[in-house]
């Protein structure tokens, strides 16, 4: 029988939530009567979610496990889920219950009246900080002025994508992924679904601040050149507010000399600033010339242990 939907969940370090995921995803997915599969993409886990989820695997067929030889990333872990689905329609949902699995119904009602890619949109942040949903909204809304790509603002990964759209991501294969912006990237028919995002079911969050900054950084990198254009703004407008500057004093030292007065502090004080500048420029340049080396070296995006529960198994 050919596999309506496909299912995809990242997992890393999720025993704690494991099975009430699986729980709540067969239970939906009965409802909606059709045929799926649900591919659990275990990403270099060091507690139990690996033995939890072989455990499902047995008693449950239509579960499948990828099973990462070490922690690639969340990214990565859609990615690889996306790979093996063999659905005509694909769905990516966290394994931490954020993001409800009971509006799947109504994303693949969606995706049967013709959308490509439909995408939950967050209305509201249960169980987050201040600053984390500050942060957040800020961020989204700074990318999309950033690119000229159209990036729907406070979504995440949370969505469902037609198998011509799973095809058309597995040709992009670069490794500092930004999931989301590469299927926006894509195109196709898009809308929306708007829900209020839950509080953790269990455990802790995958994404603390460091790597929250590092998944901004890629999805800014990805899609935009527009630093490197701010670092070459900013050096000229520096540049000559230096040379004017530089002329004043010219200026000044010939026609009143008695008025010009050593200044160490304000000389170290301006020196500090566009040193500091020069060191900001280099090191914006310095995140796209990283980028560029791993695309260069290209190593595969993922390496896969074993499998569960597909037809060729590895």
């Amino acid at each position: 029988m050919d596999i309506l939907c496909s299912v995809v969940v990242p997992m890393y370090n999720e025993e704690a939530v494991a099975r009430e995921t699986y729980r709540r995803l067969t239970e939906v997915m009965e409802k909606i009567g059709c045929a799926y599969e649900i591919i659990f993409v275990n990403d270099g886990s060091r507690d139990r979610t690996a033995e939890i989820l072989n455990e499902i695997c047995d008693m449950d067929k239509r579960v499948k496990l990828v099973n990462f030889s070490r922690n690639f990333g969340h990214q990565i872990a859609i990615t690889a889920g996306t790979d093996y689905a063999s659905g005509q329609c694909v769905v990516i949902i966290d394994g931490d219950l954020q993001d409800p699995p009971e509006l799947i119904p109504e994303m693949i009602e969606k995706w049967k009246s013709g959308y490509d890619v439909v995408y939950g949109k967050r209305i509201s942040r249960k169980g987050e900080t201040l600053f984390k949903k500050f942060t957040a909204a800020a961020y989204y809304r700074f990318l999309r002025s950033m690119t000229d790509v159209s990036i729907p603002v406070d979504t995440g990964d949370f969505r469902l994508i037609d198998r011509k759209v799973c095809d058309a991501l597995k040709q992009v294969r670069e490794r500092n992924r930004y999931v989301r912006g590469l299927i926006s990237w894509l195109g196709f028919r898009q809308t929306a679904i708007e829900f209020e995002r839950e509080e953790r079911f269990a455990g802790e969050t995958k994404y603390p601040l460091k790597k929250m900054v590092k998944l901004a950084l890629d999805g800014i990198t990805t899609f935009s050149y527009k630093p490197l254009k701010l670092a070459s703004y900013i050096g000229s407008i520096i540049s000559a507010v230096s040379f004017i500057y530089l002329i004043y004093v010219v200026v000044k030292r010939i026609f009143f000399p008695e008025t010009v007065q050593p200044g160490w502090a304000s000389i170290l004080a301006v020196s500090l600033f566009f040193n500091g500048i020069t060191l900001l420029m280099l090191g914006i340049i310095g995140e796209y010339i990283g980028r560029i080396y791993d695309e260069v070296k290209a190593r595969p995006l993922y390496v896969v242990k074993n499998t569960r529960n597909f037809d060729n198994e590895k």
